[in-house]
């Protein structure tokens, strides 16, 4: 566990740690978790009743009975076991306006200047006319917080990309983009690594990417400390994002520069899959990560982040044994 404890905005937060006994459902309070396996048997079931839960979890913020923990003498897991894990690419401005140029530049010859003129033009007329662009990511990927990101022997270019997320806690199918907060329960922190050289299959080129493989990998999408309900976290497009890689500040942005933002997510995967409590939609990474800077993870190296009011990650990185 690091020091200092994880912070989080509002009077409580949830999430799920060990113990000795095993692992339980937790509300945290500062420095303390009220133990809630006495009433529940996971965040997740939790969520499947979330209007219910919510003010009662107020109540049990402030009252002094239950079984009581130091966050400091427990281990942080993954705070939610999810159904569906929902992933918005190509979703930061800056983000992809940099990636079109530099395209711009080295295959077709424009200049920097008109390289950059035209990608924004073309993420204009995207935020107007475009759709998100999503995929699914495997649960068995995720890991806890503070736990170790294990290197695959396969592949050389690990890469970071810290990312919003929300967490769905109440269902819908072809959700009104005015209606979409509405289905939020809460938010957290996830780095969506990819392995950047994984990504294209060679013997494959027609099809594309193989978001598999590159994305999948066991604990490449820390998540966590805590689901922090939507109502203590204020406006979501205007939260900052920053992730340091070895002391280094690699991403460092602010939300508002998502290209469709938390509604629109939600609207138009709900055209698609009926979003059911517990289900985790990841809105996108900021400019700034691993091929950006020509910089990847290597066994020893340290990946701190964090998320306005979100509290913070700190992962080391090993090779997988």
């Amino acid at each position: 566990m690091p020091d200092p404890l994880p912070t989080h905005a509002g009077p409580f937060a949830l999430g799920t740690f060990g113990s000795a006994a095993g692992p339980f459902p937790g509300l945290v309070t500062g420095s303390r978790v009220r133990d809630l396996s006495d009433a529940v048997t996971s965040v997740r079931a939790l969520l499947d009743d979330w209007d219910t839960w919510l003010p009662r979890l107020h109540e049990l913020a402030a009252a002094a009975d239950g079984t009581w923990h130091d966050l400091a003498g427990l281990r942080v897991l993954a705070p939610v076991e999810p159904g569906q894990i929902l992933q918005s690419g190509a979703n930061y401005r800056k983000h992809v306006v940099d990636l079109v140029a530099a395209e711009k530049e080295s295959v077709h010859g424009a200049t920097p200047e008109e390289a950059r003129a035209d990608a924004e033009r073309m993420m204009d007329e995207r935020i107007r006319n475009g759709v998100p662009y999503v995929f699914l990511g495997s649960p068995r990927a995720i890991c806890g917080p503070y736990d170790d990101i294990l290197l695959p022997a396969l592949g050389e270019q690990h890469d970071w990309e810290l990312e919003l997320a929300l967490v769905i806690g109440k269902p819908g199918k072809n959700i009104a983009v005015e209606d979409a907060l509405d289905h939020v329960a809460a938010y957290t922190i996830c780095n969506d690594l990819t392995t950047r050289d994984r990504l294209y299959r060679p013997d494959l080129k027609a099809i594309g990417t193989d978001w598999f493989t590159a994305k999948n990998a066991d604990t490449f999408l820390p998540t966590g400390p805590f689901l922090v309900p939507a109502a203590f976290v204020g406006d979501p497009n205007e939260l900052r994002i920053t992730l340091r890689h070895n002391g280094v500040v690699r991403q460092d942005e602010s939300t508002k520069d998502m290209i469709f933002d938390i509604p629109r997510l939600i609207a138009y995967v709900s055209t698609t899959t009926t979003l059911r409590p517990g289900d985790l939609l990841l809105t996108g990474s900021p400019a700034g990560n691993g091929a950006h800077w020509g910089v990847f993870l290597r066994p020893g190296d340290v990946v701190e982040a964090e998320i306005t009011g979100l509290g913070h990650q700190r992962n080391t990185v090993r090779s997988q044994a």
